[in-house]
């Protein structure tokens, strides 16, 4: 009997904190030794818990965080960190107050915004480092590469105490697509740099995981990998992470059907002869992709499983036809390894038509998340 208050009495996350530091160390190792590297920790560090992540890589001493909120930025100050964290997306006026006072890397596409800055740091007489995203051809954010003799100066200008020019950056749009556009991205990146009076320290930023390990001759001051460390695959010819996170669930309820029932909203499976269902405590309001439904599959006692019906808010069924000892209680795997079966993330995806990140970081706080060393 599982207790109540047991975090896998229902359904969790289990977290292997080995194989998170087993992907930094391959990712340092790929980016080589000049390179710092800023661990994404956005979106709760990618739905695994940023209290926990942050724990686990404060002992292998990275170079600092990133982040893309102010808000998330405080956060990860709190946990008492106090190396760079740097807020990589456009934040409001309203949040530079308190991004100065904890100390949080700003990282600015306008001009504007900056000059909001300087004055705040000036009020508050507080040394405040910032960034420049460079728009390289992502679109979203950015200062055009093509004007940076322009911009360049204004940002030069008001680089001066309390106010220190820290980096500048890019996005790479396609670098789990095309490396080709890494190229091409990268060469007009260092043609702004070549405008910029950066100071001599500054660091230049341009590779997520897949860039860093497709080129890691751009590299350059650092590297921001973020799904890598997480155990979802960069892109599918790049070399596997190790999985460090897996979703499961308990069945709650067998049962032995005749031909013609019918399970779930629309009753969009009808049994073709009799078939054992299992009912498992996990849903869509835990983070389940509802797209699952009739085409995603589970592992129980080992054996690969299909989802029947839709996936409702709160339970999903299985068709444990194949494993007859099935029983109430036992451990359904959605994400992860069980026996000599695995789901990866990848997968789920897939099947889910969407990608490994939104998989991730769409779980749900009804989820313990369980660490293991």
């Amino acid at each position: 009997m599982v207790r109540l208050d047991d975090p896998r009495a229902r359904a969790w996350v289990e977290v292997d904190a080995a194989a998170l530091r087993a992907n930094l160390a391959h990712i340092r190792e790929a980016a080589g030794d000049s390179a710092a590297v800023i661990p994404m920790v956005k979106a709760n560090a990618y739905g695994l818990g940023v209290r926990e992540t942050v724990g686990v890589l404060e002992t292998e001493e990275p170079g600092g965080y990133g982040v893309a909120t102010v808000e998330e930025g405080l956060e990860v100050r709190a946990l008492g960190v106090r190396r760079p964290v740097l807020v990589m997306t456009p934040s409001p006026a309203s949040s530079l107050p308190a991004a100065v006072d904890a100390g949080l890397t700003l990282c600015f596409s306008d001009l504007d915004n900056l000059r909001a800055l300087a004055g705040e740091a000036a009020r508050r007489g507080r040394g405040t480092t910032f960034h420049m995203e460079v728009d390289t051809g992502m679109g979203r954010a950015g200062l055009d590469w093509r004007s940076a003799a322009s911009w360049g100066r204004e940002v030069a200008a008001l680089a001066a105490r309390p106010l220190r020019w820290g980096g500048c950056y890019t996005h790479f749009h396609s670098a789990d697509e095309a490396a080709g556009t890494i190229d091409r991205q990268w060469a007009r990146l260092q043609e702004a740099v070549g405008h910029l009076s950066l100071p001599a320290d500054a660091w230049v930023h341009a590779c997520n995981s897949a860039a860093v390990l497709r080129r890691r001759q751009y590299a350059a001051s650092a590297v921001r990998p973020g799904i890598f460390l997480y155990g979802g695959a960069s892109a599918p010819d790049l070399p596997r992470p190790a999985p460090v996170a897996a979703v499961r669930a308990r069945i709650t309820l067998v049962r032995d059907v005749p031909a013609g029932s019918s399970v779930g909203y629309g009753a969009t499976h009808v049994a073709r002869g009799r078939e054992r269902w299992a009912t498992v405590a996990i849903g869509y309001g835990d983070g389940l992709p509802r797209a699952l439904g009739n085409c995603g599959h589970a592992l129980v006692r080992g054996r690969r499983v299909p989802l029947v019906g839709r996936i409702s808010m709160d339970v999903t069924v299985v068709k444990i036809s194949r494993v007859p000892a099935a029983r109430p209680g036992d451990i359904v795997t959605f994400i992860g390894r069980d026996r000599d079966g695995e789901i990866t993330v990848e997968e789920v995806a897939d099947q889910a038509g969407t990608i490994n990140y939104e998989v991730l970081t769409g779980l749900t706080g009804r989820l313990p998340r369980i660490w293991q060393a």
